[in-house]
């Protein structure tokens, strides 16, 4: 292992030799052109949503405000104004990493991963007070026991922040939102894990729960919700009433995301490229809602998009080596393995219980990403390799620019969401087998 827990490739050393190619397609660069309601202003949208709560505020008040691990793009200022808001009240804000067991389960970890999200005590404005220890406030007759961070619990008032959107391991009316970040994230690590050991399709019954216990304490002053838009840009912040989270305004919220979420423009492909997968993207490196892939034992399957292989070339250096969620993947170079940490992978997996196993497993690795694509195409089960439909994106949240295979090409020019932004070029690799920028 090196320092940094990266996995030992002996057991790889023998398939290294073992290199394979195809006929790799031509791509055309397209773009999605889709209605996207987006926030001129997050800062001052985020004061106009807190009002409400003014009367509720008073001078050195202590409050925590939740961040979690998620790359939200406008979150950071959402946090930042919410805590310049709270400190011209005369209160005390500071900022919790809510995150369950992320970042290696430590303390020091989930403070590296905010700081990976741009979250740190100077850009925020504010302390960042961060611990594993949990208050454990309650156990639900026939459920999970009800964990607290032990500095929120210490807190006057806690606010929580955060995107609300579809969940990658289950479907319900509340998903991954304020309730999850409330229950799971400052549940820590004891709390996640209680929660998730009941399975994936119970999360919709334990989230709210769990997540309404702690609304009991009445320390929660409500919830800043962000819905972004298909570019993943802040459409709204609204403030959702502490006896709100997990009820039917956040469902209706989760609706609207829904909406406006975006998704690949093709039901069938043969073969996705992902460059880059990690955690401040989504839980489980891809979101499960864009590769159209649940891998959950018991969990039902997405009806779209129906795509055969996918091929997974790097982890984001933000993930620390996390790479949980590999296991949907079929496909990846070597390079991957050698950013693995299978330390953390394994706690964040474990932590997930039944959604751990299949997505915490590696998958077929290759040793240049030019033998991991050509594999791809090799086994995607089309005869005439020539007409292999392939999609490449930048990572699952970045769906505005795609690249796709000549072969899509009919379907790209009778779509009015869809624009061919320039020629065909092939696929390019390096001396080393690495598949060059889309740049």
């Amino acid at each position: 292992m090196t320092p940094h827990g990266s996995m030992d490739l002996g057991p790889f050393e023998a398939v290294r030799s073992l290199s394979f190619d195809a006929p790799f397609p031509r791509m055309i660069p397209i773009r999605q052109n889709v209605d996207a309601p987006r926030l001129d202003d997050v800062a001052e949208a985020t004061v106009r949503a807190l009002e409400p709560l003014r009367s509720r505020v008073t001078p050195g008040m202590s409050v925590a405000i939740t961040a979690g691990s998620r790359g939200i793009h406008d979150k950071p200022a959402v946090v930042r104004a919410a805590g310049q808001w709270l400190r011209s009240l005369g209160a005390d804000p500071f900022v919790v990493p809510a995150m369950g067991s992320h970042g290696g389960a430590t303390a020091e970890g989930q403070v590296q991963m905010l700081a990976d999200l741009g979250m740190t005590e100077e850009t925020l404005g504010m302390p960042i007070h961060a611990t594993m220890e949990t208050i454990e406030l309650d156990r639900l007759p026939d459920g999970p026991a009800v964990h607290l961070d032990a500095n929120a619990a210490k807190a006057d008032g806690i606010l929580a922040v955060n995107r609300v959107k579809a969940h990658t391991d289950f479907k319900g009316e509340i998903e991954s939102g304020l309730a999850k970040i409330v229950a799971i994230g400052l549940g820590k690590q004891r709390g996640a894990e209680g929660v998730h050991l009941y399975g994936p399709a119970n999360l919709g019954v334990w989230i709210p729960q769990v997540a309404r216990r702690i609304v009991e304490t009445g320390k929660v002053l409500g919830g800043l919700a962000i819905i972004e838009n298909a570019y993943d840009r802040a459409a709204k912040v609204e403030l959702v009433g502490a006896q709100d989270i997990g009820g039917p305004v956040e469902a209706e919220l989760l609706a609207e995301a829904k909406l406006l979420m975006a998704t690949l423009p093709f039901d069938d492909i043969d073969v996705a490229v992902i460059d880059v997968m990690g955690k401040n993207m989504s839980g489980c490196g891809m979101d499960t809602n864009v590769i159209g892939r649940m891998m959950i034992r018991g969990s039902a399957e997405f009806d779209r998009p129906r795509i055969t292989n996918i091929a997974v070339l790097d982890i984001s250096d933000a993930s620390h080596g996390n790479a949980v969620g590999l296991g949907l993947a079929d496909f990846i170079p070597f390079r991957i393995l050698e950013k693995l940490d299978l330390r953390s992978t394994y706690i964040n997996a474990m932590t997930s219980g039944l959604g751990g196993p299949q997505r915490g497993q590696v998958p077929m690795a290759m040793a240049t990403d030019r033998s991991t694509v050509a594999a791809a195409i090799l086994t995607c089960g089309r005869a005439d390799l020539d007409q292999v439909s392939l999609v490449r994106m930048r990572n699952t949240l970045d769906l505005e620019n795609l690249l796709v295979s000549e072969s899509l090409r009919d379907q790209v020019l009778a779509d009015p969401s869809l624009e061919i932004t320039g020629e065909a070029t092939p696929m390019h690799f390096d001396d080393d087998g690495q598949l060059q920028s889309r740049d």
